[in-house]
């Protein structure tokens, strides 16, 4: 966090978002630490201090994204050089660490699986693009291929996107990229049933993985899907089984029996990716569904149902 290093303190409590598995804070509070935060923790409050942040070599027990952004930015304004290994690789980190850099900060490393961190005495205002949001893109290019149609997304970046892609190609869709676009359509015959298993950036991302299981959900064949990051991510497949989906869940396994189709009917979203893949399955179900909790989904999509109806969906907002 970066007002350590402005103000010296901070508080707050633990964190919430959706309830999609355990996401404990404890490799961010030990990461604080080493750089010499005092922790206290009273009553569900978290109690962060520091005279002075000092660099110090910092080992991840998972490559978590958020905890890597967070001492990234806990460091740059430290005394000394930081080293944090077996940090995340997602693009995200990347655009992090050209961001700080933009600042006048002095980050190397971003990509791989360990980040330096030269600590500056301060950072300066800075004008920068963002990368783009490369699971937004990845939940509209699923919805096109479950409604058998075709889609041009623009201003994306393609390489963002390989683990998709490429399960993309497996299930017999066809895809196009150049350097700013992608281009898919529904294949001849049919979506072809594939395997899959969530993991860290490069391997497939889990904010696409209830998505893709909607789109197999009518695929020809069997999948198997195996959730490696967040053990509460099905919680959404009783919904499509409401649809008539075959889908059973095992543990951190999702066994899919490809239907021959969806019928609508009343669903609830219980979180983020999930109500995207209830949109998503109500637009290639026959007859109508509604959906509740769109909070959920408005919270990380801007203006999806303009965007969906921009490209022929039929849906009401009440």
């Amino acid at each position: 966090m970066h007002c350590f290093g402005r103000i010296g303190k901070c508080k707050f409590t633990y964190p919430g978002g959706c309830e999609i598995g355990a996401r404990p804070i404890n490799m961010h509070l030990d990461g604080f630490e080493q750089l010499g935060v005092k922790i206290v923790e009273n009553g569900g409050v978290i109690e962060c201090e520091c005279g002075k942040l000092i660099g110090n070599e910092i080992v991840f027990d998972f490559p978590s994204v958020g905890a890597t952004e967070n001492i990234m930015l806990a460091s740059v304004l430290a005394d000394g050089i930081t080293h944090i290994k077996n940090v995340a690789r997602e693009p995200e980190i990347k655009c992090l660490q050209d961001f700080l850099n933009s600042m006048g900060a002095d980050v190397t490393g971003a990509g791989s699986n360990s980040i330096t961190i030269k600590g500056v005495k301060k950072l300066h205002d800075s004008k920068f693009k963002i990368i783009p949001d490369r699971i937004e893109a990845g939940t509209y290019l699923l919805m096109a291929m479950a409604t058998k149609g075709e889609i041009l997304i623009r201003d994306v970046e393609p390489e963002h996107l390989e683990a998709l892609l490429h399960k993309m190609k497996r299930m017999n869709c066809k895809v196009l990229t150049s350097s700013s676009t992608v281009y898919a359509k529904y294949p001849i015959k049919y979506i072809k049933a594939i395997n899959m298993k969530t993991m860290p950036y490069p391997g497939f991302p889990t904010d696409l993985q209830s998505q893709l299981v909607t789109l197999l959900a009518t695929a020809k064949g069997t999948s198997i899907i195996v959730e490696n990051i967040f053990e509460n991510r099905f919680k959404y497949v009783n919904e499509l089984i409401r649809m008539g989906a075959n889908i059973t869940v095992e543990g951190k396994t999702a066994i899919i029996q490809g239907v021959d189709k969806l019928k609508g009917a009343k669903l609830e979203a219980k979180d983020l990716r999930g109500g995207a893949s209830l949109v998503e399955a109500s637009l290639m179900a026959d007859g109508v569904s509604e959906i509740c909790g769109i909070n959920y989904i408005e919270r990380g999509y801007e203006n999806i149902i303009k965007k969906l109806i921009d490209i022929g969906a039929n849906i009401k907002l009440e």
